[in-house]
């Protein structure tokens, strides 16, 4: 690793640096020389073409051994002094091989220039199109940066909502009907309590009945019973809010009292004595 970095510090300095110190030189005399200026000349041309084919082939080539000191040393013949290493291998390998196929490359050239023009046009349509494409992917992302642009964005990649069985509700208990409301039951009328009545002495069937009353105690016991009989058939009618009817039994002794007080009367009419 030391050793690579040093040779190629030598290398710039022995190959491109000396050798354009002393060219100046050669270039600023008062006279200058032609046959230096010719020599510096073609060293230049030989250390173009030595970088160019070391560019292709240096991947190729680098990993001999002791390469790079072989190099600094076949630049350094070609500029020392001593050697002048540039005239013969110039003259000897390079130009026989340049004049062989300089037909060749000046048509190449030749059609490069005429093409030139071409290539350039279309290159710039493709650097133009090219621009243009990726100037609108950039004002697409930032304007997808927005936050209204955000949000409609996660909404389409939101997955849908998974579809669910809608069950159909079990319809609503049906109120049983409630039981219409009674009418309000008419009161029935209330018998008023009837006064008790004298018992009446029950005649064996072979005693003499007793003697009819005289006419004014009939009258009496007449208008008695037509009171009685006019309070058992209009009697004052009850509130709708009084108590129940009394039962069939009830009646029946109602009906035997009034039988016995009626016969109490009759006796309590015959009875007296008439007066003379």
């Amino acid at each position: 690793m030391i050793g690579s970095f040093i040779t190629g510090m030598l290398t710039l300095v022995l190959g491109y640096a000396y050798p354009a110190y002393d060219c100046y030189k050669t270039v600023e005399l008062n006279r200058p020389e032609v046959e230096q200026l010719r020599f510096w000349c073609q060293y230049w041309i030989l250390l173009a073409f030595l970088t160019v084919l070391e560019r292709v082939g240096e991947s190729f080539v680098s990993w001999l051994p002791m390469y790079s000191e072989a190099k600094l040393a076949f630049i350094v013949y070609l500029w020392y002094p001593k050697t002048r290493g540039t005239a013969y291998v110039y003259e000897s390998f390079f130009k026989p091989y340049i004049a062989k196929h300089e037909t060749e490359i000046d048509r190449n050239l030749l059609e490069l220039r005429t093409r030139a023009g071409d290539m350039a046009v279309l290159y710039f349509q493709r650097v133009t199109n090219y621009a243009q494409t990726r100037s609108y992917e950039i004002l697409q992302y930032i304007a997808s940066q927005s936050p209204t642009q955000r949000q409609a964005h996660q909404q389409q990649q939101r997955p849908p909502p998974p579809r669910t069985r809608q069950v159909n509700p079990a319809p609503p208990p049906i109120p049983a009907p409630s039981a219409p409301p009674m009418p309000p039951q008419p009161a029935q009328a209330q018998v008023p309590p009837t006064p008790p009545r004298p018992l009446v002495p029950v005649v064996p069937p072979g005693a003499v009945p007793p003697a009819p009353p005289p006419t004014a105690p009939e009258a009496t016991a007449t208008n008695g019973l037509q009171d009685t009989e006019t309070m058992q058939v209009d009697p004052p009618r009850a509130s709708l809010s009084g108590p129940p009817l009394p039962p069939e039994e009830t009646l029946i002794e109602e009906a035997i009292r009034l039988t016995r007080g009626r016969l109490r009367r009759r006796l309590a009419g015959g009875s007296g004595p008439p007066q003379n």
